[in-house]
């Protein structure tokens, strides 16, 4: 594949790493018409939207914004009401995968994704593509860049989103790769989101089966033990030593990047 003549592009999620490595390049300077883009599912957090606005001035150029043209509702209905699983991520294949590859489309593309040299987790997946022609590129395991990196880099340019105060990861308010403090802290900090994921859990009647965000538990039954998941996630950043604010605890604390992998892409 022929660099000069082939498509660079570049995929935010709204996190850490993805915005580290767009400012990451621009520093660099050695791909001027890499283009940016995030795959909007209409149930990000406003923090996200913020943090992307903040990183697109700093850019200095328009992040595209990417969509299946419906909402998740529309797509839940027609899995037969079923919530997306990790199990069953429809919701990522549906509204991040399938408008990334049309955004590509037939194009020859290098696409630059921010997994660091101190991850290990998988990039790009060719099975979602119908075509070979998106070839992934790894700049911060090839300049050997870590988390300490990525928080330096944003700290010294746009700041650290203001999410992981109570969350170690970008992406819907209602995502299932959500820990069970994390959950309490959608709660804590944007009620209104908490008891809309809450209403999209359901009973199946005909089967017996609960169909719920976290697992073994509903949304409400989780609540009902706000205080021991609290008590919990304070006793283990109690054990981080020398850590003295969130963001230095957050160091310690890796989100599972197994999640949605479309900032991956």
């Amino acid at each position: 594949m022929n660099k000069e003549n082939a498509r660079h592009v570049l995929g935010l999620s709204g996190g850490k790493d993805s915005a580290a490595l767009a400012i990451y390049l621009k520093e660099k300077g050695e791909i001027p018409n890499i283009e940016y883009f995030f795959c909007d599912t209409g149930a990000e957090l406003k923090e996200v939207y913020e943090f992307l606005d903040r990183l697109e001035g700093y850019l200095g150029k328009e992040v595209t914004r990417l969509s299946s043209g419906k909402p998740f509702d529309h797509h839940l209905k027609t899995h037969g009401n079923f919530l997306p699983s990790p199990r069953e991520r429809w919701c990522t294949r549906e509204m991040k995968i399938k408008p990334f590859l049309d955004f590509v489309g037939d194009d020859e593309c290098f696409s630059y994704i921010g997994i660091r040299a101190d991850e290990n987790r998988g990039g790009y997946d060719t099975t979602l593509s119908p075509s070979k022609r998106v070839r992934p590129l790894y700049p911060f395991i090839l300049d050997g860049i870590v988390k300490d990196d990525v928080f330096r880099i944003l700290q010294e340019s746009i700041g650290i989103p203001e999410y992981y105060k109570w969350r170690s990861r970008s992406g819907c308010y209602f995502c299932f790769f959500q820990r069970k403090d994390e959950w309490i802290g959608l709660h804590d900090h944007h009620p209104e989101l908490f008891e809309r994921a809450a209403k999209y859990e359901k009973f199946d009647e005909k089967t017996g089966k609960r169909f719920t965000w976290s697992q073994s538990e509903s949304l409400p039954e989780l609540l009902d033990r706000a205080s021991d998941i609290r008590a919990r996630r304070e006793k283990l950043n109690s054990k981080k030593k020398g850590k003295s604010n969130w963001q230095e605890k957050l160091l310690e604390d890796d989100e599972d990047e197994q999640s949605c992998l479309i900032c991956s892409l």
